[in-house]
């Protein structure tokens, strides 16, 4: 069935002005990645690659962040982009949401509903679902006797019930689908999110139909995917049923309620990681909120990184034996490497985090915590029984797990305070177990430093690449120094062109529009600085002024890119520079005529060498006399023109 279509809607230009002046990026990014104050900026972690150093700038002043690991920059607006794969009308709207403005929109044209593209679609398909089954939860019959009377049952509130979209699917083979397809909803989309399953006669049916719902949502908080219990007794029937993986939902980075744990989490600075749904709700509703669970699955690198954004401090609440928490502690101490603190909690037989702080409250709940909480180390130690020790093969096992262990951490001090403790249990040499642990741990260092060398981004992004099919080196470098001059063009626009000229015999008039205008006769070759030039020239011959919030707002990525990539950088001087080393650094604000000047002219002598070269190249190929006559006319004319430019630059032309 295909949807029908209605008007597209688009943000108005008011509205997206009030969203640009009241959102401020260093609050907005906080809420996904730990930042710290460095001088006038903030640094962190990035977001988009693993890495142990931060090189992620976040600018309050320009309203930009810089990630120089992964070469991403932008506004707000590019961070949600960038992050949550939004549309730019999408993260429009988030922040619209979190700053409470009013969104305004115009139609503009009559399109399909399933939006923009493919991911959308299931985004909205999923919206549309959680909405179903909170309502069908609170609002029908079978929901309140069944799916609500069993949350009710486990001890959540309305408040929690509400906040987690927790719902009910009805238990009927076609009750979701069949509404979705009367409300427009397309086939291809139910069956991809996995919310509808196909027949061999080619019809849907409910996957989650009879089940209580908990909402999956992604980090910055829409819902991607659901998990459904069942509350039937039959043996048969699995327990939970969760989404398949889809454009929008990776279960290996993926943390169940970390939207609504990420603040608790940084206030905290500590991580509690959970199993099951009902473990996070129930803790979470106790007034612990940095509360999140895996759903069931080992701890990914996916999610560590997700993890790291906010804090390194992690405490791991099992409620399974010791046997299982011990299979899985070899994995855990691979956290050691990212510098992460980790903690494990296990609980009395027969409890769990769920039912322990709904027995106990928070105060006992977090009491618990503190006096049973040990490193991975210790609690490794805990699981090793004298009977182990008297086995020489069981003795060995234990040795080299806990070398490998060990091994995994980067602090010299924390591997010779463990390896003493472990002796003294073992019963073995000190001095040479310290030295199989530190052989181990070079051997690792040696062979992760390795791979990160072979697979060490570039500081170059793609569009800064001079390499090109078919040219050769020399080519390629005056390639990239005419980029060069290309961009510093574009710099100077962005920094000081609605800076008024105080210069001899040019005066009443803006650096921009005097630089366009002195550009007149220049083509831009570089695609992206091309498009920047134009857009520049029409917002100039409109009577505007463009400033750079301009263009780090704008909706073309291109833009964006070549304007962080721009203004950007790693390092700013402390206000107190000059005081504390009495160096004084060359300002190019000293004298903005010669900086003007010189950068057009520098990039005019540019166009005009590449002129020259491609004029000596046509006579070295014309055969025909009166062709050369021209050519050699249009070449001494040239020629003039790169003296009167190497005159005013002061330099001395060699060819």
């Amino acid at each position: 069935m295909n949807c029908p279509t209605f008007a597209k809607r688009m943000i108005t230009k008011p509205t997206i002005d009030r969203i640009m002046e009241a959102t401020d990026i260093v609050e907005v990014i906080g809420e996904f990645v730990q930042l710290k104050k460095r001088g006038a900026n903030y640094v962190g972690l990035s977001p988009f690659a693993n890495e142990r150093t931060p090189s992620f700038i976040v600018s309050p002043a320009k309203g930009i962040f810089k990630d120089f690991s992964s070469g991403k920059g932008g506004s707000a607006v590019t961070f949600l982009m960038e992050l949550e794969k939004f549309s730019y009308p999408e993260a429009l709207k988030w922040l619209a949401k979190k700053y409470g403005i009013e969104v305004e929109e115009t139609v503009d044209k009559i399109e399909n509903k399933e939006e923009e593209n493919h991911r959308e679609s299931l985004m909205i398909v999923s919206a549309y679902a959680a909405k179903f089954f909170h309502e069908s939860l609170l609002d029908t019959e079978e929901g309140q006797n069944i799916g609500l009377s069993y949350f009710k049952e486990r001890g959540f509130n309305n408040d929690t019930i509400r906040k987690f979209e927790l719902g009910y699917s009805p238990d009927q083979w076609e009750a979701f689908t069949g509404q979705a397809l009367k409300d427009g909803y397309q086939q291809q989309f139910l069956e991809e999110s996995g919310l509808s399953v196909k027949r061999d006669n080619g019809s849907l049916y409910d996957r989650y139909r009879g089940r209580v719902m908990f909402p999956i949502h992604s980090f910055t908080g829409r819902v991607i995917a659901f998990g459904g219990r069942t509350l039937k007794s039959d043996k048969n029937v699995p327990k939970y049923v969760n989404s398949p993986e889809s454009d929008i939902y990776h279960k290996s980075n993926v943390l169940y309620g970390l939207y609504f744990a990420k603040k608790a989490i940084r206030d905290e600075d500590n991580c509690f990681l959970v199993e099951g749904y009902a473990d996070v709700l129930s803790v979470h509703q106790a007034g612990i909120e940095n509360v999140v669970a895996s759903s069931g699955t080992s701890l990914t690198e996916d999610q560590i990184k997700l993890i790291r954004r906010f804090t390194k401090n992690l405490t791991i609440l099992y409620d399974g034996d010791s046997a299982g928490i011990k299979a899985a502690i070899r994995g855990l101490s691979l956290l050691y490497k990212d510098g992460f603190n980790v903690r494990i909690v296990t609980f009395p037989d027969g409890h769990d985090p769920d039912s322990y702080v709904r027995t106990y409250g928070s105060n006992g709940f977090k009491k618990h915590i503190e006096i049973a909480s040990k490193g991975i180390v210790d609690f490794y130690l805990t699981t090793v029984n004298d009977e182990e020790l008297k086995d020489p093969i069981k003795k060995i096992k234990v040795a080299d797990d806990l070398a490998d262990i060990l091994s995994n951490n980067q602090e010299p001090e924390f591997r010779s305070s463990y390896v003493k403790q472990v002796a003294e249990k073992l019963k073995i040499d000190e001095r040479a177990y310290l030295s199989v642990v530190n052989k181990a741990f070079s051997n690792k260092f040696k062979k992760d430093n390795s791979k990160s060398k072979i697979e060490a981004p570039s500081e170059l992004n793609d569009e800064d690449s001079t390499e090109t099919p078919g040219i050769n080196e020399d080519q390629s470098l005056l390639l990239y120094a005419e980029q060069a001059q290309e961009k510093e063009i574009i710099r100077l626009l962005l920094l000081y062109g609605n800076r008024v000229i105080n210069w001899d015999n040019i005066a009443d008039t803006y650096i921009g529009p005097f630089m366009i205008a002195e550009l007149g006769d220049v083509d831009f070759e570089y695609p992206p600085c091309k498009k920047f030039i134009d857009l520049y020239r029409s917002e100039v011959e409109n009577g505007v002024l463009p400033e750079e919030q301009h263009f780090i707002h704008h909706p073309d990525k291109e833009i964006v890119d070549l304007v962080i990539n721009l203004i950007a950088t790693k390092y700013t001087l402390s206000d107190n520079w000059y005081e504390m080393h009495k160096i004084l650094v060359p300002d190019e604000q000293v004298n903005m005529r010669a900086t003007v000047l010189g950068a057009i002219f520098h990039l005019k002598k540019q166009k005009v060498g590449k002129i020259l070269d491609g004029l000596r190249s046509e006579l070295q190929n014309t055969p025909g006399e009166a062709d050369q006559e021209i050519l050699m006319s249009q070449y001494m004319h040239m020629k003039k023109v790169e003296k009167t430019i190497s005159d005013y630059l002061g330099s001395v032309i060699l060819k």
